[in-house]
């Protein structure tokens, strides 16, 4: 059965976004380490889970880089990897994005069932707060894949607001990079 991965930044105070969804915080200077664990996670998957906010943004910016000659490698390779695979946006307002390989969905657990049942690869999920958290609350992510940036912000918003009941995570691998960024990668036991 294909998995659910996350991957997604968080601050070491634990937060997604600043509280008006500041992502100034992030460090934006990556190295061969990240960039290698983005792009060996990324080939694990066939399939892209967004929120709606993410999938707008991601819709007006991948599309361009191709076009824009101060792309970097790793930009053009994400760019096709994510402009050619399929795309699921999850949206309660929007009824269309324009951008291809896209299908607006509005069940989570129902498309993810779904999804989970097909072949294929594993499937990445790409969000901010509200998808993540959701899907969280729902018990759907199998592996997290957290980029623990060297910073603290003190409030915004976060993706584990939503728990009932005590989330206990296994604890796979660390991977440090040389800008300060940690990956903490943890498996759901009993998935």
């Amino acid at each position: 059965m294909r998995k659910i991965k996350l991957q997604i930044q968080i601050t070491l105070d634990g937060f997604v976004a600043g509280s008006n969804g500041e992502m100034d915080w992030m460090v934006s200077d990556w190295d061969d380490t990240l960039i290698k664990y983005v792009t060996d996670l990324a080939n694990s998957a066939d399939t892209f889970l967004l929120g709606r906010v993410t999938g707008q943004g991601m819709a007006v910016y991948w599309p361009t880089v191709a076009t824009n000659p101060e792309s970097r490698e790793e930009d053009l390779w994400m760019a096709e990897r994510l402009n050619n695979s399929p795309k699921i946006i999850f949206s309660r307002t929007v009824t269309d994005i324009d951008w291809v390989n896209v299908k607006i969905a509005g069940d989570i657990a129902q498309e993810v069932e779904q999804l989970k049942q097909q072949p294929g690869k594993d499937i990445v999920i790409y969000g901010g707060a509200g998808i993540v958290s959701s899907f969280i609350s729902k018990n759907l992510i199998d592996e997290y894949h957290l980029f623990v940036n060297p910073v603290a912000i003190g409030r915004g918003k976060p993706i584990f607001r939503d728990l009932e009941d005590k989330l206990a995570l296994k604890l796979v691998k660390t991977t440090t990079s040389r800008v300060g960024i940690t990956i903490l990668y943890y498996d759901r036991p009993g998935k």
